[in-house]
């Protein structure tokens, strides 16, 4: 956060929900700002108040953000919106996480600015063999793009969830985002 206030004149951090981690980072800079925005799209209409925002990153669009940073929330948006029609034992629509992963890589397309894309793409378990335990597609089917980098993120290393086995996250980074 200090590169990012040191190098541009504002900083929007847009999160739904802020931590108080990144409350307390933010506030030692005069020009970092909070932001609270669903940018899944979703919370409105699962609430019932209208339809699914069709852009909910249409609000950036504007003269005076130069540069917007997608980093590892791609896969977050679809888990609270599917999770709310599990908690309540009913089926979600059809391709609805598929439909949000695929409106936030359209509304950063449609930015007229310069978009990085950090992405987790894949979650994969494995057991202390090197063997495969489970693969989950973390973007619903959404293929992105050959990478400018990717790598591997050890989420869960073996003990945290279980004995034998870990999580890893497979990450893609898109510097200059348009597919």
């Amino acid at each position: 956060m200090a590169h990012l206030a040191q190098c541009f004149e504002r900083v929007i951090l847009v999160d739904m929900v802020h931590l108080w981690p990144a409350r307390w980072a933010a506030h030692r800079y005069a020009n970092v700002a909070l932001q609270v925005s669903d940018l899944s799209g979703c919370v409105k209409w699962l609430r019932g108040e209208g339809e699914r925002c069709a852009d909910p990153l249409s609000v950036f669009d504007r003269g005076d953000i130069d540069f917007v940073v997608s980093a590892n929330c791609l896969s977050q948006l679809p888990i609270l919106p599917l999770d709310w029609f599990e908690s309540r034992n009913r089926p979600p629509p059809d391709e609805l996480g598929r439909s949000i992963v695929a409106g936030h890589l359209e509304g950063l397309s449609r930015l007229q600015t310069r978009v990085c894309l950090v992405a987790d793409t894949e979650q994969v378990t494995d057991n202390r063999e090197g063997q495969l335990v489970e693969r989950f597609d973390l973007l619903h089917g959404i293929v992105l793009p050959e990478p400018d980098r990717s790598w591997i993120w050890e989420i869960a290393p073996f003990g945290e969830v279980e004995r034998h086995r870990r999580e890893c996250h497979r990450v893609q980074a898109h510097l200059d985002w348009r597919p």
